[in-house]
């Protein structure tokens, strides 16, 4: 499984018409084969900061999924209110410390 984290900038004032765009990204992302779930936040100290976590069953299930035609023509639709272009970040877990318990 893998992570990918998606940063948003919204233009300030425009959060509310991005909020109705972006549910239907969302919707059909949902359905997109190898995704498993994800969470939406937006940042309470700078509320035009949108971040979304999703869980994917492997990179090439996000890959396919980031490159469709139906996710650009999404796209097109939320990016007249961004700062910047979104960025993303593909991320694989790793194992660093483990708990031991004591006996």
């Amino acid at each position: 499984m893998i992570k990918v984290v998606i940063e948003r900038l919204v233009i300030e004032g425009l959060e509310s018409p991005y909020e109705d765009a972006i549910a239907n990204l969302l919707d059909v992302m949902v359905n997109a084969p190898g995704y498993i779930s994800g969470e939406s936040f937006c940042d309470i100290y700078k509320p035009y900061h949108y971040v979304v976590v999703a869980n994917w069953s492997n990179e090439q299930s996000w890959d396919k999924w980031f490159h469709s035609q139906e996710r650009q023509g999404l796209l097109d639709a939320i990016n007249p209110f961004l700062q910047y272009p979104e960025r993303c970040s593909v991320l694989a877990g790793r194992r660093y410390h483990q708990r031991v318990e004591a006996s």
